[in-house]
């Protein structure tokens, strides 16, 4: 029975072993004269051809596996393989979260991203109606003492590559708080960085509140009665949390500070005065009863002085609206029509030709006056009226 069950095995295993190797067939032949350490080799040379060529057919199928996806792969087109122009404007598509979270990709998009090119419409969108000639100077003041500090500290490294330490520099700080949840791509180093004197890096510090810049506040100090309808110097911040700001204001012994000041009642600083120097009129030769006027108000001389909104009104010796003679008189009334007929503060005359700073302990002194010239501006300060009038 042992026989015919080997005789069996052996005719199955040739029959096998012929169609993969046939090489093995003289070491069978001879194994299998000897007994049954014979059998016992053959069955073990047979499971490890077996294996040896299952194996080896794997392998072989991977191999072409990924030589087909290699040649897949080199034959799909990148994003990089697109003409400049084509790429240019799927950029200018992103939203600023979309385009820091593309510098993480690689090198080249990371240059593109940080282009002054792409981020001029965000910084346009998103700050440009803040961003007026005060704050633009002190960001530059900014930077440029940033550069200055780094040339005197390595003054051979500045020489030689200017834009290679600004990026280090730039690299240190995370340019944009949202960047966390983009796959955490502001751990690592220069791939979220921009040039200190790039859009991308002033629009990353006004979003993220690193820069305190120049403004101005409407009815300041959560509307306290004292400074409705007015409009003061500050420096301001964004709080990207609350989406506000918060404000320091300049005054005579204290220093006072806001929270929570929305974007409706911020406007661009005025360059070309400071908040303690009298504006130059230009503009009272041309007033007339119904117009609109900003005028520079402060209530005693040490303290600065902030912009109040206000209506030309008529003489007192004016006959009428249709016989008004008021635009040709050498003075001109300055109403305050937030305030009750009783209030120092309701009226006050200027000389047209002649006029400086004018007033007293009592009512304040009254500065330089601006014409109101658009329908926005003078919109903007009836949406501050107070709920009542003031005394």
């Amino acid at each position: 029975m042992l026989l015919s069950f080997c005789s069996l095995c052996f005719s199955f295993l040739h029959h096998f072993l012929f169609s993969m190797e046939n090489k093995y067939l003289n070491i069978l032949s001879f194994c299998f004269s000897n007994t049954i350490c014979g059998l016992l080799i053959v069955s073990w040379l047979a499971r490890n051809i077996i294996y040896t060529n299952g194996l080896s057919t794997t392998l072989t199928w991977r191999r072409k596996t990924r030589k087909k996806k290699n040649q897949d792969d080199e034959n799909k087109m990148s994003l990089l393989d697109l003409p400049d122009l084509t790429l240019d404007c799927i950029l200018e598509k992103l939203s600023p979260s979309e385009l820091c979270a593309m510098t993480c990709v690689c090198s080249e998009l990371r240059d593109k991203c940080v282009s002054d090119h792409l981020w001029k419409k965000h910084m346009e969108k998103r700050w440009g109606r803040l961003m007026g000639d005060a704050a633009i100077k002190e960001w530059k003041t900014h930077v440029a003492t940033l550069m200055a500090c780094h040339k005197n500290s390595n003054p051979s490294s500045y020489r030689s590559n200017a834009q290679q330490w600004r990026s280090r520099l730039a690299a240190n700080l995370k340019p944009f708080s949202w960047l966390k949840t983009n796959h955490g791509c502001h751990n690592r180093g220069s791939s979220s960085s921009s040039p200190i004197d790039s859009v991308m890096y002033w629009y990353s510090n006004l979003e993220s509140g690193k820069f305190w810049f120049p403004a101005q506040v409407y009815n300041r100090e959560n509307g306290h009665v004292g400074f409705m309808m007015s409009c003061y110097d500050a420096k301001v911040r964004y709080d990207n949390r609350t989406n506000t700001f918060q404000a320091r204001y300049s005054a005579h012994g204290r220093r006072a500070a806001e929270e929570n000041v929305t974007w409706q009642r911020l406007r661009p600083a005025l360059v070309e005065t400071e908040s303690r120097d009298l504006h130059v009129s230009d503009c009272l030769q041309g007033l007339r009863p119904g117009d609109h006027f900003e005028i520079q108000w402060r209530r005693t001389k040490e303290f600065p002085y902030g912009w109040w909104f206000g209506v030309v009104g008529h003489l007192q010796n004016c006959v009428g609206e249709e016989n008004c003679r008021c635009v040709s008189d050498e003075n001109v009334v300055m109403e305050f029509r937030q305030f009750r007929p009783e209030s120092p503060w309701k009226t006050t005359v200027l000389n047209r030709k002649d006029h400086r700073e004018t007033g007293n302990e009592v009512s304040g002194f009254y500065g330089g006056v601006k014409k109101l010239g658009t329908e926005e501006e003078v919109s903007t300060w009836k949406r501050l009226w107070p709920s009542q009038v003031l005394d």
